[in-house]
């Protein structure tokens, strides 16, 4: 499968967080799933590496609007890059080019990926396919997030998430629901 991973830009070699994110690159190529993520640093350098030196196929979605805002290039660990103008353009490159997606911890654009992809399952312009959050951060907003606005979310809709306490349980999940 191609495996979307969507992640902050912060996170620097060395740190938990890093590393994390490498070794979900590497236990996805080990299972035989390429890999796409925004191409750049960060989670997305991570995860990229991690792939990469498992032997996988790292696919980086990149974009313009990125790369004259943060004077930025690709990551060394991309094999092929898929090139768009705009973020909107790059968005809908990660979201529609995936059978699967994983959000590891991350910020407004992590947030902004995770919400485009759920809501284009919920309208059904795209069609079901995992979409899986890892770690307590995404778990406890997203209670939270269902407890206030309940009225407005049928549990169909909140379905079309899972939740993962780390990157082995989020692989081992991805595995189940594949087969």
């Amino acid at each position: 499968m191609n495996v979307t991973v969507f992640g902050g830009a912060q996170p620097k070699e060395g740190t938990p967080e890093y590393e994390e994110a490498r070794l979900l690159g590497e236990l996805l190529a080990q299972n035989g799933h390429a890999v796409l993520t925004g191409g750049y640093m960060g989670t997305m350098e991570a995860v990229s590496r991690g792939a990469c030196e498992a032997g996988g196929h790292v696919i980086g979605v990149t974009c313009i609007d990125i790369e004259e805002w943060r004077k930025s290039k690709p990551n060394q660990w991309v094999k092929e890059e898929r090139r768009k103008r705009s973020l909107l353009e790059r968005l809908q490159g990660l979201i529609e080019g995936c059978d699967a997606a994983i959000a590891l911890p991350g910020g407004a654009g992590t947030l902004t990926e995770v919400s485009l992809m759920w809501n284009l399952m919920i309208v059904q312009s795209l069609p079901p396919r995992p979409l899986t959050l890892i770690g307590n951060g995404w778990q406890s907003t997203f209670d939270q997030f269902f407890t206030q606005f309940e009225s407005y979310m049928p549990l169909h809709q909140r379905e079309l998430l899972y939740f993962a306490e780390d990157v082995k349980t989020a692989v081992i999940m991805l595995e189940n629901t594949s087969r």
